[in-house]
C-alpha cells in the first residue's frame, strides 16, 4: 500500500470499535474496520491525491471529497457514514488534524472579522442563491432555524409554530409594542408577531432575497400597516423598541463584534423592554468554525460557547433573564429538512447541479449529527435592563391550552410534506 493508504489504514484500525467500515484504496484493495454487522458502510477513495488530502486534513478535506466524488459510497447513506466517523473519532476530537486545526483557532478573530460590507457578501453567499431552493425544504412558513418539538411525533409546520409561539411569550408583548426583528429571514416571525400580538414590527436582513419576499408576504396578508422590513445592518439603526428578537443571525456576528452587537440591543431597547436571542451554540467552549462549513456555507460565522457570549452581555449593561437550552430540537428540525430535501433532490439538481445536492446534503447531515452527538446546542436568552422586565417564574411560558388555531399565513411554500425517508 503507498503511504497515504498505510496512515489511513493505522488510524481507521485505532478508532473504529462501533460499527463496521470498509475502505475500497485507491490501489483497488478493500481494508474493514470494526466489529462485523449486518449493515456495513463501505466507501471508495478514488485517487491517492484524495487520500492524501483527507489524511492530512480531514475537517475540510472528507467534505470536499464527497462533494467532488473524490471519495465515493458503495453501500450505507451518508448519515450512517458520518455518524459512524462521529462515534468512533469525532466524538473523542481525535479528527483534527494538528497544524490545521492550530492554525484556524490561532486566526479565528480574522476569519469572522466582518465589516459591514464583508458581512453583506456572506449573507448573499448563503442566503441569496434562491428562495426556490429554500422552498423544497422549509415548512410553509420558510422558517429556517431551530423548530420547537414539545412531542416527538410533531409535524414540522407545527413545531415551527410553536418555536415563534415560545420566542412571543418570552417577549413578554403588549398590545401597540414596537418590535425589532434583527436578521428577519422571509418575514414569518415577524408576520406571526403582529398578527397574533398586534404589534409592531420593523425587520431587517442584509439578503435581497428574503426581504423582496417578505415584503411581497407582508402586502399580500394585508399587514404592511405594521410589518415594515428593511435591507439594513443592524450597527446603523437608530431610535428605541419595546421589544428586540433576533433568531439565527447572532451566528453571523462574529466574536470580534460581539460588544458592538450587544451594545447597539442595549441602545435600542427600552427601559422597559425585552430582547430574545435565538441562536445555534456550541457545547464544549470556544474553537474555530469547521472549515467545510466556513468555505462551502457560512463564510465568516461562528457558532459561540456560553462562555464568550455571558461576559459581553454583562459589559453592554444588559441583565440575563433567563437561560433556556434547547438540545435536539434542531436535531429533530434538521433530520426533517433533510428528508424533505432528499425527496425533492431532482428539483435541486434541475436548479443546480449533482455537486450541489451532494453539498447541501452534506451540510445537512453533519448539522444534524453535530446536534446528535451534543457538540452542539441551541441558547434563548432572554435579556432586558431591569430584574422586573419578566415574570418571576417560567409558568408563563407553558399555558394549559398548549396548541392555538393556526393564524392566516400567506405561505410562499406550496410543497407538500413528505414523510418518507428517501435516500439518493
Amino acid at each position: 500500500m503507498s503511504l497515504w493508504s498505510t496512515i489511513a489504514k493505522k488510524r481507521l484500525e485505532k478508532s473504529i470499535r462501533k460499527g463496521r467500515l470498509e475502505v475500497v484504496f485507491p490501489n483497488g484493495k478493500t481494508a474493514v474496520f470494526g466489529p462485523p454487522c449486518d449493515h456495513p458502510v463501505r466507501i471508495a477513495v478514488k485517487s491517492e491525491a484524495w487520500l492524501r488530502r483527507i489524511v492530512l486534513d480531514p475537517e475540510l478535506q472528507l467534505g470536499e471529497a464527497y462533494m467532488e466524488e473524490g471519495l465515493v459510497l458503495e453501500t450505507g447513506d451518508l448519515y450512517e457514514l458520518l455518524d459512524l466517523l462521529w462515534t468512533n473519532i469525532l466524538s473523542k476530537g481525535s479528527a483534527h488534524a494538528a497544524l490545521p486545526s492550530f492554525l484556524r483557532k490561532t486566526f479565528r478573530a480574522v476569519a469572522q472579522f466582518n465589516p459591514q460590507a464583508r458581512s453583506a457578501r456572506n449573507v448573499a453567499h448563503h442566503y441569496d442563491i434562491g428562495n426556490d431552493l429554500y422552498r423544497l425544504f422549509l415548512d410553509d412558513d420558510m422558517q429556517y432555524s431551530c423548530a420547537y418539538f414539545p412531542k416527538p411525533q410533531t409535524s414540522l409546520d407545527d413545531a415551527q409554530r410553536f418555536k415563534k409561539d415560545h420566542i412571543a411569550r418570552k417577549l413578554c408583548l403588549k398590545p401597540g409594542d414596537h418590535v425589532l426583528d434583527i436578521g428577519c429571514g422571509w418575514g414569518g416571525l415577524a408576520m406571526h408577531l403582529a398578527e397574533r400580538e398586534d404589534v409592531r414590527v420593523h425587520g431587517v436582513t442584509l439578503s435581497c432575497e428574503q426581504h423582496c419576499l417578505a415584503q411581497e408576504r407582508a402586502e399580500t396578508a394585508g399587514l404592511s400597516d405594521r410589518v415594515d422590513f428593511e435591507i439594513q445592518d443592524y450597527r446603523n439603526l437608530t431610535g428605541e423598541y419595546d421589544k428586540i428578537v433576533s433568531v439565527g443571525m447572532f451566528e453571523h456576528v462574529g466574536v470580534p463584534h460581539y460588544r458592538e452587537y450587544f451594545d447597539q440591543i442595549a441602545a435600542r431597547l427600552g427601559e422597559n423592554g425585552t430582547a430574545l436571542i435565538h441562536t445555534i451554540g456550541r457545547s464544549p467552549g470556544p474553537g474555530a468554525t469547521n472549515p467545510w462549513i466556513a468555505r462551502h456555507i457560512f463564510p465568516g460565522g461562528y457558532i459561540p460557547a456560553l462562555s464568550e457570549i455571558v461576559p459581553v452581555i454583562e459589559k453592554a449593561g444588559l441583565v440575563v433573564l433567563d437561560i433556556e437550552i434547547l438540545r435536539l430540537h434542531y436535531a429533530e428540525t434538521l433530520k426533517a429538512w433533510r428528508e424533505r430535501f432528499l425527496n425533492r433532490a431532482d428539483d435541486a439538481e434541475t436548479l443546480y447541479d449533482a455537486r450541489f445536492v451532494r453539498m447541501w446534503d452534506f451540510y445537512l447531515v453533519s448539522s444534524e449529527l453535530s446536534f446528535r452527538h451534543g457538540f452542539h446546542n441551541v441558547f434563548q436568552l432572554q435579556l432586558g435592563k431591569r430584574q422586573d422586565a419578566a415574570p418571576l417564574t417560567r409558568d408563563y411560558l407553558y399555558p394549559s391550552e398548549p396548541t392555538r388555531p393556526a393564524i392566516r399565513q400567506v405561505s410562499p411554500a406550496s410543497d407538500e410534506r413528505v414523510r418518507a425517508n428517501a435516500k439518493r
